[in-house]
């Protein structure tokens, strides 16, 4: 059976790699294998310092179920559980808040078909208003209404959301959603007239880069695991 936790942990530690954290502020999660909780970081580590046996257990309604944590993360189980609890297809979630992802998320017109890179969200993207933290539950249910059955929410003026059937699912969508976005703002500061794709080329082509391979992210996550043990044994 797939380790689930030591693929989450190796998760944090290739975003890590990637620059693609933000100190203790972003969490990451999976669905722990029985199917009654989630597995997520404590509170305050940092992603390359998070190793499998750190990891807790949390049920849906945000009940520690295994692991000590010393501060409760009432945002990261209010958002993780209600996603779990509304989408059971849904078996990793990140948040992330990358200043390219927040800058793009704070643009009235969002994520723009302007690279390939972005085609892999065409008409696939929800958006939410910023709210502040989410400390409540309404605040949970309003993001997964506005996930809706999207890989990628968009958060106003914070950052995203991206969930995937897989770890390395959500990993790819990291990966190619953080591209599309310092893409976009490079593009916009040019100021000057830009090629943008008619509407049936975006259709064809975002079907084509999701319907590549079977198994989304999983030669990607390869490559990213070999990468990172490279990384790890060079003592970086």
């Amino acid at each position: 059976m797939e380790d689930v936790r030591q693929n989450l942990a190796y998760a944090f530690n290739i975003l890590a790699m990637l620059q693609l954290d933000d100190h203790t502020y972003t969490h990451l999660s999976c669905r722990e294998s029985t199917g009654h909780g989630f597995h997520m970081q404590p509170f305050g580590l940092k992603f390359w310092e998070v190793r499998s046996k750190d990891l807790l257990t949390i049920s849906y309604e945000g009940k520690i179920l295994e692991g000590v944590e010393k501060i409760y993360n009432k945002t990261g189980y209010n958002t993780h559980g209600k996603v779990y609890q509304s989408r059971p297809d849904v078996h990793a979630v990140f948040h992330l808040h990358t200043p390219s992802i927040v800058a793009v998320s704070a643009m009235e017109e969002g994520l723009l078909p302007l690279s390939q890179w972005a085609l892999h969200f065409y008409q696939r993207v929800g958006y939410h208003d910023y709210n502040s933290l989410v400390l409540d539950e309404s605040e949970g249910l309003r993001m997964v209404q506005d996930l809706a059955d999207y890989n990628v929410l968009l958060m106003q003026n914070h950052g995203c959301l991206i969930v995937g059937k897989t770890i390395h699912e959500a990993m790819f969508y990291t990966h190619h959603l953080e591209m599309a976005c310092q893409t976009q703002i490079r593009l916009l500061s040019m100021q000057k007239k830009l090629c943008v794709p008619s509407k049936s080329v975006c259709e064809k082509t975002v079907a084509d880069v999701l319907g590549f391979e079977s198994d989304l992210g999983l030669r990607d996550w390869q490559a990213w695991l070999r990468q990172l043990k490279r990384y790890q044994s060079n003592g970086l």
